[in-house]
């Protein structure tokens, strides 16, 4: 198995459609990045929950899952579920939000959710990360789209259940979920480990990266 190693991580862009879509598709790399990297910078736009409860858990989950970091987050208010009536908004805020940011990785949902508003959103994001490389973390939810992830990140046993209970303490609006439990995301995660040999890992999408062997 050969590994993708980054040279250097100072700065980290995420987005997504919902408040929790960022914590359920990465938050065990979340723990781990700002961990292993002190003062990480991490900037995040969410397209839904602005002026709800949903953003103030939005607020407190990634301060939770980014500890130690420098955290700018923005939730905006484009309707739930209705991201693709709202293309030219989401795009402008996309862009002003790249004007912003200059990370070493990015990540968002990947092309192939099923979901209509993560599938907006993740084919906006080359758009305007054209020099970037681009992770699409997954969503687990009751549509069968669950990808063949391209990159697995191991995550140490510990690292996944804090993620699992995190999850539960941060978005309380979402326990009424059948799928939203530690079960679920655990099981998800195990089955990942096994895919590089690990306890527990997370999957990511990988559309396209440039191999720079010094020859050019």
């Amino acid at each position: 198995m050969i590994a993708l190693i980054p040279a250097r991580v100072g700065e980290i862009a995420l987005l997504g459609a919902h408040c929790d879509d960022i914590a359920i598709g990465m938050g065990a790399t979340l723990l781990t990045l700002a961990r292993r990297h002190p003062g990480l910078r991490v900037r995040a736009l969410v397209l839904s929950g602005g002026g709800t409860p949903r953003a103030e858990e939005e607020h407190v989950g990634l301060e939770s899952f980014c500890p130690g970091a420098d955290l700018t987050l923005t939730v905006l208010d484009v309707p739930d579920g209705r991201a693709p009536a709202h293309w030219d908004r989401v795009k402008d805020a996309l862009a002003a939000f790249r004007r912003e940011t200059e990370p070493d990785l990015v990540f968002a949902p990947q092309r192939g959710d099923a979901h209509q508003d993560h599938r907006v959103l993740a084919e906006l994001v080359p758009t305007e990360f054209r020099a970037h490389l681009v992770l699409g973390y997954e969503i687990l939810k009751w549509e069968t789209d669950t990808p063949r992830p391209t990159v697995l990140h191991p995550v140490a046993p510990e690292v996944a259940a804090e993620k699992a209970l995190l999850l539960a303490k941060c978005y309380p609006s979402q326990a009424h979920r059948d799928w939203f439990d530690d079960q679920a995301f655990l099981g998800l995660a195990r089955v990942r480990g096994v895919h590089c040999h690990a306890a527990y890992a997370e999957g990511f999408v990988l559309d396209k990266a440039v191999l720079d062997l010094g020859g050019a």
